[in-house]
């Protein structure tokens, strides 16, 4: 409406003014020559505003011509006939101008359509084929497209839709475009279809990376089962055999056993039934990490009491751990139980791979954010390419172990905001755990 009405105006104007521009020229030109100056009104408003208000301009300034500027003036009689001529000639050629001004004029808007429609189909190609997430794309995707289809609002779904305009490749609905105005039909036959062939597109990629992710975590899935089941035949096996074993031993009634044979035999089956009790809580410590079901009870603690209650988890090797604590190393605020195995699991590796006799060095030191508490051997140490891999459940990095240890400290260290990572050492093998500073408390004078 705002249109027309300016549309109107600016008419009015036009014809005004070159009315005015020819009753100043008609004393010095003849009066007829000067009707082509009216041709100065058509041609804006037939550009801006279309051939509607053209030929109404067209016939406005015929009528103003006659009555301002042809003899007799103020009146629409003409005294030469020939004048009658003229201004017939005057219309045909202004309302034919008028019409080639606005056929221009939309074949101009027209390629500027085109040209919009091509630069978003070619920015949603970029978005929807670069690998961007298709949901996360559609929000973008339905304002690019408000904005062709000239509408204010748009909203794009992906599948069937109770309401809205079909989105549609070869007969089959990709996607549904809601909009609460009319479109226009021959700007929404164009668009719509190759739009809808990139919604294909992206929609057909977007299902076969969700079959590839599923067959991956199938995959996976297979990998950890397998792993599992060589645990269990390997680390559930040897203790349950050495218990049976045991059991047998002292149930048989052919076997005479002393005191000493009958203790050690006890001790044998405790040892090995305490062994198959660590290796079931592994397991179900690693499920539990892996499910994201692990749940932490942060208390404030000092690093001397997590090393000092970490070193009654080792089972073996303990004369020969150096602690080397910082006195002034701020608490940290920790579940201490799942932090002291996270210790307890690093000292244990690193008495594993050291050779015997060597030292194992827990470390403390701390810096303005964290505590960082250091387990160094003597060991071959990690190779650069497995200092991430080492940390995956079931890896085994030689003999011995359920390959959990280390798959265990880094997901308890990570449920208490903590990290934990292997770092290059020339001495052996270096293990760091990183914990966030907790602020002293406040000490009452």
């Amino acid at each position: 409406m705002r249109r027309l009405a300016s549309g109107l105006i600016a008419s009015a104007a036009a014809v005004a003014l070159v009315t005015a521009a020819v009753a100043f020229l008609k004393a010095h030109v003849p009066a007829i020559s000067l009707g082509v100056l009216y041709l100065l009104a058509v041609l804006p408003v037939a550009v801006v505003w279309g051939i509607g208000l053209a030929i109404a301009v067209s016939l406005a300034s015929m009528l103003a011509f006659n009555w301002f500027i042809l003899p007799p003036t103020h009146t629409f009689q003409l005294r030469d006939g020939a004048n009658w001529l003229a201004l017939a000639v005057f219309l045909v050629t202004a309302v034919v101008v008028s019409a080639l001004a606005a056929h221009a004029r939309s074949r101009r808007e027209d390629a500027e359509q085109r040209r919009r429609e091509a630069d978003v189909l070619a920015e949603a190609a970029g978005d929807l084929l670069r690998g961007t997430e298709l949901h996360a794309e559609l929000e973008r995707l339905a304002e690019l497209t408000a904005g062709v289809l000239g509408v204010r609002a748009a909203r794009i779904e992906l599948g069937e839709h109770a309401h809205g305009v079909p989105i549609e490749v070869n007969r089959r609905r990709v996607a549904t475009l809601l909009v609460d105005e009319p479109l226009d039909p021959s700007i929404a036959r164009r668009f719509l279809p190759a739009l809808a062939a990139l919604l294909a597109v992206a929609v057909g990629r977007s299902e076969l990376e969700a079959e590839a992710l599923e067959a991956e975590a199938l995959r996976r899935s297979d990998v950890v089962k397998t792993a599992l089941l060589r645990a269990v035949s390997h680390d559930l096996r040897s203790p349950l055999t050495a218990i049976v074993a045991g059991a047998d031993a002292l149930a048989s009634e052919e076997i005479t056993l002393d005191e000493g044979d009958h203790l050690a035999l006890v001790g044998a089956i405790r040892e090995e039934a305490a062994r198959l009790d660590r290796v079931v809580g592994n397991l179900l410590d690693v499920s539990r990490l892996e499910a994201g079901a692990v749940e932490t009870h942060p208390e404030l603690w000092s690093v001397d009491e997590l090393v000092g209650q970490a070193l009654d988890f080792v089972r073996s090797g303990a004369d020969r751990i150096v602690v080397e604590l910082d006195p002034d190393a701020p608490p940290v605020r920790v579940d201490a139980g799942q932090i002291e195995r996270v210790i307890a699991n690093l000292i244990e590796n690193a008495l594993r791979f050291s050779p015997p006799g060597s030292p194992v060095v827990v470390r403390a030191e701390h810096g303005a954010t964290e505590l960082r508490i250091h387990v160094v051997d003597r060991g071959p140490g990690v190779a650069a390419s497995d200092r991430n891999a080492i940390f995956e459940p079931f890896r085994r990095g030689g003999p011995g172990g359920s390959g959990l240890g280390l798959a265990i400290a880094r997901g308890f260290a990570e449920a208490n905001g903590g990290r934990v990572w292997a770092q290059e050492d020339p001495v052996g093998g270096h293990f760091v755990v990183a914990l966030a500073t907790a602020p002293r408390p406040a000490v009452r004078t």
